[in-house]
């Protein structure tokens, strides 16, 4: 079998254990990540306190905010996942998948997509992001406080993308 006609695997090989969490935006990850892309292995030391990108990767412009339950009483909110990747020189970014509703119980209605994922970046885990019922009006990825009211961020750490995203 020719091997140069088989593609690269672009795939991390440790879990950095991603951490977003508290009365902040910013992001942790506890050990260091070692991942393949286009075939050159690479490293990215542990991050604390890292800068959440605001800006959409694949669109370079500011995250779509969801709408939160509480600005209309007995109404529920928005829920996203947020595929978290990283480039040859260690940067972080951040693509956003399909918005979608839930339901009273904080729930998806029907599960978000994950978002396109370009060739330059390695995903290394997702977020399952949630503004609630009880959560207000507009909430931002990466500008919104992770333990704001009825705002919730649920971390998966990832070698490869899978299929779909795991959302409960």
């Amino acid at each position: 079998m020719d091997q140069l006609g088989i593609g690269a695997i672009n795939q991390c090989t440790t879990s950095g254990l991603l951490t977003t969490t508290g009365a902040e935006t910013v992001h942790d990850t506890t050990v260091t990540i070692c991942y393949s892309l286009d075939g050159k292995q690479l490293t990215k030391t542990a991050i604390t306190n890292g800068a959440t990108p605001t800006t959409d990767h694949n669109t370079g412009a500011a995250f779509t905010a969801l709408i939160g339950g509480n600005s209309v009483a007995n109404t529920p909110g928005q829920g996203t996942v947020v595929v978290w990747g990283l480039q040859s020189d260690g940067t972080v970014k951040c693509a956003m998948g399909s918005i979608e509703d839930l339901d009273m119980d904080d729930d998806f209605v029907n599960a978000p997509d994950f978002p396109a994922i370009k060739g330059d970046i390695v995903p290394f885990a997702y977020t399952i992001y949630k503004a609630g019922a009880t959560a207000g009006v507009s909430n931002i990825w990466g500008t919104t406080n992770w333990n704001a009211t009825g705002v919730t961020a649920t971390d998966v750490n990832i070698g490869r993308l899978p299929n779909r995203p795991q959302t409960s």
